[in-house]
């Protein structure tokens, strides 16, 4: 689940002052993402005050952060049932109804009487700003396809309007922002660059930013923001662990200085001992890593579940497809599998799957990574995977589907993705489409033999008795490619001769055209015995000429399909 950026700022609570100091220490570990800090402070702010509904709705907000779900939603619950029905608690429980089942129009209804029950609570009467922060806060919590962005849009900018400091009002809309799609990164940067405007020093603001480029592979620009997160606040984390993520699968010593960084910035919890057994697997000392993940589930980590996704990643690197499949299923089926999954632990989940076989279960996982990633770059990377599984699969129809899905995407196609397309369509039998792909790859890369090859043996698998003569004019195009280099196609120059030889002595009944194109076997093959025995043969007197058939008046009724 996405850890929400959550205010620095003060909260104005109905509490004493030693209590809201200690709320906001809270506020700022969660901030931070230390929140095993988080969750100690808010629970001692709880226990000595019980009835304040401040207190339980940020303590419930430590472990929504933390994947803890049932615990928050136990925490909101437990204060409704003691009494405590205030607008506070009203918020928290619709948060929590829109991570657990997205019963959006429930939260809706909560959020809606949390408003009205504060309304002239915020400056000159207006709506308290809090309150609205926090109904954006739940709006851009979750994937995507969770809660109602632009519910969450429009009483954020109500909060802003209101309290014009506050840069994590700012941040969330931003968030918001991203969850309706790529489209609207510009109005994303633009809001969280308005929270850097609220307060230089807020890191998470330029850190979202950051993130931002890196989604769109920029790395230069992913430098910069990330590079201005660090000086405005060094102590901010989260930043670390990014890096440590970006540069895990590209440069393993320089994600150990920033892993480094992260734990030495961080609450030394089941958190930072996931990411170390992360880094051991990715510096492949698979053994320790497996060590450090046994080591967890006999401590105060046995119930922290991505333990599974570590054994999942170590075991399919020492190739037991067993035991890696096992810990994966074992992560899925856990409550934080269901809903706190990364894109990633779809993927580990697919390739584990499809070398067991399971192609149906390998697709279906890929699909959730491709639904949940907004990287326009890693939605062609799940295609691709999709496509592949399914042509080894022989599942030609729904390959090309996702072949078509990763054409759209792609608004200058390059040769291979032309080419695949129309690979795609020719294993599916559309051979209408594929040809019309083919001659898309033949007019934009003349220079390539791979438009009027795939357009011969298109034609040949569209009309297999030939009788159409489907096959004369692409046979006629990829002979004139061909003859630019005889010597290197030979032996396809003979082929094709002798493919219209076929059509042209059985089928059109054309005995001259036959006999050039046997002929002209006989130019890249003067020793050819078939050719000139055909050749005398379609030359005798009608009235005494053999029933023999040549071998070319026989092609193949599926032409050899190789790749490029």
């Amino acid at each position: 689940m996405k850890k929400i950026i959550l205010t620095m700022l003060a909260v104005a609570f109905a509490t004493s002052f030693a209590i809201s100091q200690s709320v906001d220490d809270g506020i700022k570990f969660i901030y931070y993402q230390r929140l095993k800090s988080a969750k100690d402070v808010l629970q001692k702010v709880v226990a000595s005050k019980p009835k304040d509904a401040s207190s339980i709705y940020w303590l419930g907000q430590a472990y929504i952060a933390d994947d803890q779900l049932d615990s928050a939603k136990t925490i909101y619950q437990n204060a409704l049932n003691g009494g405590i029905n205030d607008p506070w608690i009203w918020v928290g429980m619709g948060h929590v109804q829109i991570l657990e089942n997205n019963d959006v129009n429930s939260a809706k209804q909560k959020f809606e009487q949390a408003i009205t029950a504060t309304k002239g609570k915020g400056k000159k009467g207006a709506n308290n700003p809090d309150i609205l922060t926090a109904i954006g806060r739940a709006m851009a919590d979750g994937s995507s396809q969770q809660g109602d962005p632009q519910y969450g849009i429009d009483k954020l900018k109500e909060a802003a309007d209101i309290d014009k400091a506050n840069p994590a009002i700012s941040v969330l809309m931003g968030i918001c922002y991203l969850k309706q799609g790529s489209e609207k990164g510009g109005a994303a940067v633009e809001a969280f660059t308005e929270a850097t405007r609220r307060n230089p020093q807020y890191a998470a603001a330029y850190y979202r930013i950051g993130k931002v480029y890196e989604s769109q592979n920029n790395v230069e620009f992913m430098n910069e923001w990330f590079g201005k997160a660090i000086a405005a606040d060094p102590a901010y984390a989260p930043v670390y662990l990014e890096y440590f993520q970006y540069y895990k699968e590209r440069d393993v010593n320089v994600a150990k200085e920033y892993l480094d960084k992260y734990v030495a910035n961080a609450d030394k919890d089941c958190t930072t001992d996931y990411f170390v057994a992360d880094y051991l697997y990715r510096a492949g000392k698979n053994e320790e890593s497996i060590a450090k993940a046994k080591e967890m589930e006999s401590g105060q980590c046995k119930d922290y579940i991505r333990v599974n996704i570590l054994y999942a990643y170590n075991y399919n690197k020492l190739g037991d497809s067993v035991a890696a499949y096992n810990a994966v299923q074992k992560f899925f089926a856990s409550p934080a599998g269901k809903s706190d999954t990364t894109a990633t632990d779809f993927v580990i989940g697919a390739t584990v799957a499809s070398k067991m076989g399971q192609t149906d279960s390998a697709v279906a996982y890929l699909q959730k990574a491709y639904d949940m990633d907004t990287s326009k770059q890693h939605k062609s990377a799940y295609i691709d995977s999709i496509s592949n599984i399914y042509k080894r699969a022989k599942k030609y129809q729904e390959r090309l589907q996702w072949v078509q899905k990763a054409y759209a995407l792609n608004p200058n196609p390059s040769n291979r993705d032309v080419y695949d397309l129309g690979e795609a369509a020719y294993f599916a039998g559309n051979y209408q489409l594929a040809d019309s792909v083919f001659a898309v790859y033949e007019q934009k890369f003349p220079d390539q033999i791979y438009g009027p090859m795939w357009r011969f043996k298109v034609a040949q698998a569209a009309d297999t008795s030939m009788e159409k003569g489907m096959i004369v004019q692409p046979a006629n195009d990829y002979l004139n490619f061909l003859k630019q280099d005889s010597t290197k196609y030979k032996s396809t120059l003979i082929q094709v001769h002798g493919v219209l030889a076929g059509y042209y002595a059985n089928v059109a009944k054309n005995k001259d055209s036959a006999i050039y194109h046997l002929e002209q076997i006989l130019v890249y093959d003067p020793a050819n015995p078939d050719a000139q025995r055909y050749i005398d043969l379609l030359k005798k007197p009608a009235t005494k000429q053999s029933t023999e058939k040549s071998p070319a008046a026989k092609p193949k009724t599926k032409p050899k399909t190789g790749s490029k």
